[in-house]
């Protein structure tokens, strides 16, 4: 099995394009946030046949994100889990235009998911019982340069990786909860219009 790696990964272009399949994005999510799983397990949740499943797991295992473990069954299975470790993609400004196209189609995919997800639990909180107020957010706002952003984000994943524990060492309760970190600058104010012809200045309502 490949272990964990000591340094990010970087994914290429290969690997982008065969995590771009949504399929293969649902079957990588229910991996991560629910466990190992047979294909015939992921087809039925995900209403796909089997054949497909196994299909999309194999291409995940061909550039590193799922792999076999053992079963929860003594039966005689291919279970397949999540490969944890910190995955990185090269950096935008690094991206061939057919890269950016992937990475922007995976990134609204990621987060129009991972809001829909959130607000529909947000309206179904009774079934989360003691977890019903476990929402929190924030939106803020600093002054950064680009090396101390980029130290921000190294100390926000250092932060993850405290809490990220095998098994055996989770306390009873825990279970498994999504993050996600967004930052980027904000654009340059516009230039004041002051002396522009056809121009107004905007001034608060009286």
């Amino acid at each position: 099995m490949a272990q964990e790696p000591d340094h990010p990964a970087t994914t290429g272009l290969a690997a982008l394009k065969a995590l771009a399949q949504p399929r293969r994005q649902q079957i990588l999510e229910r991996l991560t946030l629910h466990g190992p799983a047979t294909s015939a397990i992921l087809a039925r949740v995900l209403g796909l046949n089997t054949g497909a499943t196994s299909y999309h797991l194999r291409e995940l295992a061909r550039y590193g994100f799922v792999e076999e473990t053992e079963g929860a069954t003594p039966r005689r299975e291919r279970w397949w889990r999540a490969v944890p470790g910190d995955r990185r993609f090269p950096p935008r400004s690094r991206q061939s235009p057919e890269t950016r196209l992937l990475m922007d189609e995976l990134n609204h995919q990621a987060y129009a998911a991972d809001l829909d997800l959130f607000e529909r639990l947000q309206r179904e909180s009774d079934p989360l019982g003691d977890w019903a107020d476990a929402f929190p957010y924030s939106r803020g706002t600093i002054r950064l340069t680009r090396d101390e952003l980029a130290e921000f984000f190294e100390e926000y994943i250092a932060l993850l990786n405290r809490y990220k524990r095998p098994d055996e060492l989770t306390p009873p309760g825990a279970r498994p909860v999504l993050t996600r970190l967004l930052a980027f600058p904000a654009p340059d104010a516009p230039a004041p219009s002051h002396g522009v012809p056809g121009t107004t200045d905007e001034t608060d309502a009286s």
